[in-house]
């Protein structure tokens, strides 16, 4: 039961996060992409923090709780929005998706540098140099020129910087707060983060069209907000690397959307990169196998398998003298008796 409700959110998780990529793509068409990485964070900070006061919940308290809280929003929220911002300008909304898979790649790489992820078991390791694979597969950097190439730069460094926020929140679900509780105060803290980002071309007048005002709406709620909390969630539930794990399934959402909705190209390469990443995301997920049980111990001789000893068993002997020293085995003499004065 409780891997059905794992594998329920990660599916979740996967279609709400795959889809951010189509909304950043449709945002950017009327708002700067500070503007975006600050409407994305205001939008889902006011929405958890609506649910986590609605619930009877407060913020997290504590300077060094908040010192992890921002360090995590910086990490997790503020840095890779932007990038994300940056480098769908001139990349499509699937590739983004696409290059995020490497996510999972990083996360297991960190997790080792700093000790969290002890001994990746063998099919873990598989199916995240798999997956790695049918990444570079559709994202074909050897295509990648100009503009696009350091757009595609900016959305692999958004991933890298994801691994690095997954560690921070990973240690943080440990201490007893609730998850509510920590997404709403970690994109509160990105928002106050991204705010001054504004100065920098974020102030011109926006012109805004009903469906691209939809489109900010649902990126800041449902794709941030709501998708935040579920990873907090997932983190607290299977680990920061399992979780980052869900980035393996987002080219297949981020592309599809992006064929579907923006009619953005796709072929044979990008659909066996696909297939590939699939195969490497079953892998990472397989359950580790149960150690095998350890051998009994045989029944001694005298004995039968229920313990009891056999009828004909003969009994202990004493020890037997060591033949090699004459004086084995014999009580040793005692001092002389005192003689007698026998003279009359």
């Amino acid at each position: 039961m409780d891997r059905t409700r794992a594998g329920a959110r990660i599916a979740l998780l996967a279609l709400l996060w795959g889809s951010t990529f189509l909304w950043i793509e449709v945002a950017l068409e009327a708002l700067a992409p500070v503007q975006v990485t600050f409407a994305r964070c205001l939008l889902g900070s006011v929405t958890l923090l609506a649910v986590c006061l609605g619930s009877g919940r407060r913020l997290p308290r504590g300077r060094q709780v908040w010192g992890s809280v921002v360090l995590a929003a910086f990490f997790c929220n503020a840095l890779p929005f932007a990038l994300f911002s940056f480098g769908q300008q001139s990349i499509d909304s699937g590739i983004a998706g696409v290059l995020n898979a490497t996510t999972p790649l990083w996360s297991v790489l960190m997790g080792a540098v700093t000790g969290s992820e002890r001994g990746p078991r063998p099919s873990r390791v598989a199916g995240l140099l798999i997956g790695f694979a049918g990444v570079v597969l559709i994202s074909a950097p050897w295509q990648a020129t100009g503009a696009g190439g350091r757009g595609a730069l900016a959305v692999v460094g958004a991933a890298c910087s994801y691994a690095v926020g997954f560690l921070i929140m990973g240690r943080l679900v440990g201490r007893g707060i609730p998850t509510i509780s920590l997404s709403a105060a970690q994109l509160l803290a990105a928002t106050a983060l991204t705010a001054p980002t504004l100065v920098a071309g974020g102030l011109a007048p926006v012109d805004i069209t009903p469906g691209q005002l939809v489109a900010v709406a649902v990126l800041g709620v449902v794709a941030t907000g709501v998708t935040f909390h579920l990873t907090y969630r997932n983190i607290a539930a299977e680990g920061a690397t399992s979780t980052a794990t869900v980035g393996y399934l987002l080219p297949v959402v981020s592309v599809a959307l992006g064929v579907v909705v923006l009619h953005e190209d796709f072929g044979v390469r990008i659909a066996l990169g696909m297939a590939v990443v699939l195969a490497g995301v079953a892998l990472t997920r397989l359950p580790p196998r149960a150690p095998a049980p350890a051998p009994a111990a045989p029944p001694a001789p005298d004995a039968d398998p229920t313990g009891s000893p056999r009828p004909n068993a003969r009994p202990p002997q004493p020890p037997c003298p060591d033949h090699r020293r004459p004086n084995a085995g014999r009580p040793k003499p005692g001092p002389a008796p005192e003689e007698r004065d026998v003279r009359p």
